[in-house]
């Protein structure tokens, strides 16, 4: 298929590649992994490590980032993208100060230090995206066909939104081919509804190979690296079109691809943060810390 030479999937998270683009993951020429470590996780990057050495195919590589752990963070009923992904909310702030509160009583305390975020997550993910340009950039050509996240984030990731908005921006830079794939949830429709089009957009619909992903889907499982449900039903086929650009006039029809609509239910909380009822203390000991990041 003329779409699949010279081509690529960018995947923001191991295991995105097949949850998102298992058509195809066995078929093109390289994999790329944007994230692995994960402070909260601290061994997770080593399992998707060992995970990658057992990969059922060849080509496939890690960029290395540090998470910054913003899912959940925007808000995801009125969205607001930056340059730099999407802007990060309340729940960003609420984390900050959650961070505080650690390093603070792990001063006091037998509190694992490890365990504490380097920095704030919207540090950390302002710093991620000129990263994923940085290391993307010369493994980029104008030839290629280049596959990552839609411009919603599937299910709406702050960190998928990322990996697609540094592409778009190289995209810009290099002249390289986008395409993204059709899955979606409610929680991102506010987003994706920026993307109908008022005429039809070409795409390419291709059958799911659920044989290849429940071959790397056990791999990961084997590491105990996969983040997604264990009863996930793979569907039956997967849309493709190129990016479109953010469209913001309404009209009276408007288009996309046909979606692969599911439902999660409320976001899941990463582990690793503090729980929002903190003491009195632990909350006046975050507030009056002087630590910067």
């Amino acid at each position: 298929m003329p779409f699949l030479e010279n081509s690529m999937i960018v995947a923001a998270h191991a295991d995105d590649e097949i949850l998102w683009f298992n058509s195809i993951a066995a078929d093109v020429d390289q994999v790329i992994v944007v994230y692995c470590d994960f402070w909260a996780h601290p061994d997770l990057g080593s399992a998707r490590a060992a995970s990658f050495a057992e990969y059922p195919r060849d080509n496939v590589e890690c960029l290395k980032i540090d998470e910054s752990g913003a899912a959940g963070c925007a808000n995801w009923a009125s969205p607001q993208l930056t340059n730099y992904g999407m802007a990060l909310g309340v729940e960003a702030n609420r984390r900050a100060i959650m961070r505080l509160a650690k390093k603070s009583l792990s001063m006091v305390a037998a509190y694992d230090r490890n365990r504490i975020a380097g920095e704030s997550v919207l540090s950390a993910y302002r710093r991620n995206f000129d990263a994923i340009c940085d290391a993307l950039r010369p493994k980029l050509r104008a030839d290629m066909n280049v596959f990552t996240h839609n411009p919603w984030g599937e299910y709406g990731h702050e960190e998928h939104i990322q990996v697609f908005r540094a592409l778009e921006k190289l995209r810009d830079e290099i002249g390289f081919r986008l395409w993204i794939s059709n899955y979606c949830t409610d929680r991102a429709m506010p987003l994706a509804q920026r993307y109908f089009r008022s005429e039809p957009a070409d795409y390419v619909r291709l059958p799911c190979n659920k044989a290849f992903a429940e071959q790397v889907a056990s791999v990961y499982k084997k590491h105990g690296c996969w983040t997604w449900a264990d009863d996930w039903v793979w569907f039956d086929d997967e849309c493709f079109m190129e990016a479109p650009r953010e469209h913001s006039r309404d009209e009276p029809h408007r288009h996309l691809f046909p979606l692969n609509f599911f439902s999660i239910g409320d976001f899941p909380q990463r582990k690793g943060w503090l729980p929002l009822a903190m003491t009195a203390t632990a909350a006046s000991v975050a507030l009056a810390a002087t630590i910067a990041d």
